[in-house]
């Protein structure tokens, strides 16, 4: 009776990492469905939502973040790193794991600590057009690097043997039909007739800059009936900007009118977009951060944006990402700090009154290999799967 292939993905954090994590453990079980797929994390970051809601077993490690703000607790990162290291390595004997894949973000370091402890192989992909802290460190501990972007190989060690495949996203945006899922899309979120969409997506958590700006645009176009703003705030924010849409008379979702009689809603604000299909086939140009993942899934499905990096991500990585687009010619990259309700009025506004312009922008963008890299990620855990391994405990 053959073995179950078993893998483990380190991933987690933010959704960035997560969500590139889950499409590799779907296209997985497609290319084998008697896989065994798990994941490392910690008890911080998303994950421990995000990873069993799509039913995959969590481990958790006790990890800190690589970040110099931690001050003096930085120097007991090599402490940590042991320790969690050697947590993962139980989860993998626990797992008869065959192959150890890092996504990149400080929890799935110690799985590749732990694949390097137990001999076995391990892979990680770099998502970010400049890695990331964890990533530059774990790339030193394994042979097998994967990228998203060419321009990640410059700053990753061992770069020049780095396999680009492309950013994993969902199968539902790697075969995205926009025109044909859009009356679908407008219904699901209510838009109303003739409205063009603009769609405000602050990440997984929201972007208080972002959700601002959307209010003060909202603000400015209320009563427009050509015009819909969608904005996506997080759950903690979404009861604070409904509220101020209301007052600045631009309504919100779940108050279909504003105080003004007769005045049709501008905008809607809704904690968490479960179908980002939906979002993307309605939306006509997308307000967003740069993390990698919305990069790919701007590029693969052609949607024009907005981008507007987060000035703390480490080593500016988010710049970095709008880069590969705004050079293309596929979106604009305005810094935090000058995105106010103003500066987007100058900008979105000639967008949506130029469909021409909007749908030149679209085509700009090169799709890469990002519809098919969660696949060809798994070629290279498969491929790797069949690697003896050097520890003898986990010799089947």
């Amino acid at each position: 009776m053959r073995t179950p292939l078993s893998v483990v993905i380190g991933a987690g954090g933010t959704g960035g990492h997560i969500y590139p994590g889950l499409a590799l453990a779907e296209a997985l079980r497609r290319a084998d469905p008697d896989a065994v797929i798990s994941f490392i994390g910690t008890e911080r970051g998303l994950e421990t939502t995000l990873i069993p809601a799509a039913g995959y077993r969590l481990h958790t490690v006790d990890m800190i973040p690589f970040d110099p703000a931690l001050g003096a607790k930085r120097f007991l990162l090599p402490a940590a790193l042991l320790r969690s290291g050697a947590q993962a390595r139980s989860v993998l004997r626990t797992q008869k794991a065959r192959v150890v894949v890092g996504m990149g973000g400080y929890p799935s370091a110690p799985a590749i600590v732990g694949a390097k402890m137990a001999g076995l192989p391990s892979v990680i992909h770099e998502s970010n057009a400049v890695p990331g802290r964890a990533n530059q460190f774990a790339a030193r501990l394994t042979e097998h690097l994967t990228v998203a972007f060419d321009r990640s190989r410059a700053h990753l060690s061992g770069g020049e043997r780095a396999r680009t495949v492309g950013m994993p996203i969902a199968a539902s945006l790697a075969a995205l039909d926009r025109p044909a899922l859009r009356e679908e899309a407008r219904r699901a979120f209510g838009i109303p007739e003739g409205a063009r969409v603009v769609l405000f997506n602050g990440g997984s958590l929201g972007a208080a800059r972002l959700t601002a700006a959307a209010v003060g645009l909202a603000a400015r176009w209320r009563g427009r009936g050509d015009v819909h703003l969608l904005i996506k705030t997080g759950p903690a924010a979404l009861a604070e900007t409904r509220q101020k849409l209301i007052q600045a008379g631009a309504g919100t979702a779940g108050h279909p009118h504003g105080p003004d009689a007769g005045v049709r809603p501008v905008a809607q604000a809704v904690p968490y977009l479960d179908r980002m299909d939906l979002a993307y086939a309605v939306a006509d140009l997308v307000v967003c951060r740069a993390g990698s993942a919305t990069i790919a899934e701007l590029a693969t499905t052609g949607v024009p944006a907005v981008l507007v990096p987060y000035p703390h991500a480490p080593g500016d990585h988010q710049t970095h990402n709008a880069r590969v687009l705004s050079d293309a010619g596929a979106a604009y990259l305005v810094p935090d700090a000058e995105t106010t309700a103003d500066r987007l009025a100058d900008i979105v506004g000639p967008l949506l009154a130029d469909p021409a312009r909007l749908a030149v922008m679209g085509r700009a963008a090169d799709p890469g290999h990002h519809a098919r890299a969660a696949d060809l990620l798994a070629e290279t855990v498969i491929r790797l799967a069949g690697q003896p391994t050097t520890a003898r405990e986990f010799t089947p």
